[in-house]
């Protein structure tokens, strides 16, 4: 079981999605136990104000450190890993969400505004993940799809646990080949016939060629990882 502390200035918008489907049964079931903090329950003045200008000048505001170093000092234990999510940190990938289902215990930093100050960083933040290269309005919407991609990877969450080991990115340089179901024949667009012939050794390689072929027109860059992996 693991647990996930999130801090963020929008709790709710982190947990409505994942009230529901799998991600929703696998807290029913105990497999995670998340728990969404309003930020501003850490913050000591009146106006339980969580922000401040820049210092040295600059656009926007940012997340200030004291209500951040009180929320992760009281969350923190042991075995806490403390990870915030930022434009600025290491794209997100699958590796990375098995790498995260494996722990005990996660804080997720929601960031904001411009960010947040940078000794938070410093001293608290042990990984800065970004899920792409583009910025969201708040930290809560990335937050949310880290939670879901590393809760389903949790033994007992997937019907069949073999279905996270074939999906895409199962192999970090090929995407999944294309899947088909019933009926064989759709207004003329037919089931490729290798699928319906029960014959192993030709679906696996045709599987193989259909995603080598469709990680060619998609997502070119994960084959020049690989060649790039085998060269080193």
């Amino acid at each position: 079981m693991i647990r996930i502390d999130v801090l963020s200035l929008f709790p709710e918008m982190v947990l409505a999605p994942l009230r529901e489907s799998i991600i929703g049964r696998a807290q029913k079931d105990g497999l995670v136990e998340l728990h969404s903090h309003q930020l501003r329950d850490w913050t000591t003045d009146k106006h339980r104000r969580t922000d401040d200008y820049l210092c040295g000048g600059g656009q926007g505001m940012l997340l200030k450190p004291e209500p951040l170093f009180a929320a992760i000092e009281e969350l923190r234990g042991k075995e806490t890993y403390v990870i915030l999510m930022t434009p600025q940190g290491q794209v997100f990938n699958q590796q990375t969400a098995r790498e995260l289902s494996s722990k005990k215990h996660l804080i997720i930093i929601c960031g904001h505004y411009e960010g947040v100050d940078h000794r938070v960083i410093e001293k608290l933040v042990d990984l800065e993940l970004s899920i792409g290269d583009y910025v969201l309005t708040n930290g809560a919407i990335a937050a949310t799809v880290v939670i879901d991609s590393l809760t389903r990877l949790l033994p007992g969450a997937l019907g069949d646990a073999r279905s996270s080991e074939e999906e895409s990115f199962s192999n970090p340089h090929l995407l999944e080949a294309p899947a088909y179901t019933k009926p064989i024949d759709f207004r003329g667009l037919k089931v490729p016939e290798v699928l319906t012939s029960g014959h192993h050794g030709k679906i696996s390689a045709w599987k193989k060629e259909k995603a080598l072929e469709r990680t060619r027109q998609n997502r070119p860059d994960l084959l020049d990882s690989a060649h790039d992996a085998t060269r080193a």
